[in-house]
């Protein structure tokens, strides 16, 4: 999965501080912030200015050192240690590997500057004077971590978010795909079973057959390609699939459409499925002639057919017809599909989806 791999490499390149020119910018921003809090004066005067350089230079020094290591810190367990998956034992490690750090570099940087102003000699070394100086910029290290763990984890968990995003739309595409590779067969087996009826019947009614539905199948192939297709151009597919329906059965079938806004999409073939079963499932004959009605009311397309149902069946049953539908509107948005069953109909409201929600 390309999208996944990419975005895995782009969450581990660089850290924080993608270059020189940045680090030392910000670590410096930081350090005037700091300055200015503690000795706001000492910005008034050119003296006061080259008083704050030794001092400058130490909080420069800790500063940078701070955020260099919890930069390296973080880059480090985020390879080892997930916050997803275990986010105690990454809290600690982390935590204790950079406090360590932190201090082990307070101490260093505080004892050379210390020294540099004077404060000791190498044959008197204040140990425990240098450990409690340590501790001050401690302070700085809790928040450089605050700021590293913080940053960590939310990007830790903006990847595993999108990568599980990937990854469900790849599933939810093949799923979908394979509801609409169901279709195409489904069509052929069931037209062929009706065109061998009609061969032994009339071959005139044959030859129609088989010229309407050489269009048909054509769209069929072609709305398989798509995840919607317009209502216009399915109604018009329905209208057709119905006239082609008519050869076989006459007067035995009858049909109403009464669609006046076309707008909206619906999954592809949905009404042709809808359709075919109706007339497989029912009598369709002189004595009871099965009436299809296809009408919109607002936002949802509606399918009734009269039910009669056959007291036995002799075509053999698929298992694709409304199960497909239910799961292509599953896959495709938050609304479902409606069956309605009475004494004498049999209704399925579709919902009308829109490109632009």
């Amino acid at each position: 999965m390309p999208e996944v791999n990419e975005l895995r490499s782009c969450n581990t390149k660089g850290g924080i501080w993608k270059s020189l020119p940045s680090f030392l910018i910000i670590n410096f921003g930081i350090v005037m912030i700091l300055m200015l809090f503690f000795c706001p004066s000492c910005f008034l005067t050119w003296e006061g200015i080259k008083s704050m350089v030794p001092d400058f230079i130490f909080s420069f020094a800790i500063t940078a050192a701070m955020s260099l290591g919890g930069t390296a810190v973080e880059s480090y367990f985020d390879k080892r240690i997930s916050w997803i998956h275990h986010p105690v034992k990454r809290f600690i490690f982390t935590s204790i590997t950079y406090l360590s750090y932190a201090f082990l570099v307070a101490f260093i940087i505080v004892g050379i500057y210390s020294w540099w102003r004077g404060g000791f000699t190498l044959e008197s070394i204040p140990w425990k004077l240098l450990f409690n100086y340590s501790l001050m910029p401690m302070g700085i290290a809790l928040g450089f971590m605050a700021l590293f763990t913080t940053r960590s984890w939310l990007l830790e968990w903006r990847k595993s978010a999108l990568e599980a995003e990937i990854l469900r739309n790849e599933k939810l595409a093949s799923q979908y795909q394979s509801l609409k590779d169901q279709l195409n067969p489904h069509f052929l087996f069931n037209s062929l079973n009706v065109l061998s009826g009609l061969v032994y019947e009339n071959a005139d009614k044959s030859a129609a057959f088989i010229q309407k539905l050489s269009r048909i199948y054509r769209y069929v192939l072609e709305a398989q390609k798509e995840e919607l297709i317009s209502l216009e151009k399915e109604i018009d597919f329905a209208e057709n699939y119905l006239e082609l329906q008519k050869i076989r059965f006459e007067e035995s079938l009858k049909f109403s459409i009464e669609i006046g806004d076309r707008t909206g999409n619906i999954p592809p073939l949905s009404l042709q499925l809808l359709l075919e079963n109706a007339i497989k499932h029912n009598i369709v004959s002189e004595d009871n002639p099965l009436f299809i009605h296809i009408f919109r009311k607002e936002n949802n397309l509606w399918i009734s057919n009269t039910f009669q149902p056959k007291t036995s069946q002799t075509e053999p049953s698929t298992g694709v017809g409304l199960n497909n539908i239910k799961s292509r509107y599953q896959l495709l948005s938050n609304r479902n599909i409606e069956v309605i069953q009475t004494e004498d109909e049999f209704l399925v409201q579709l919902p009308i989806l829109d490109l632009s929600t």
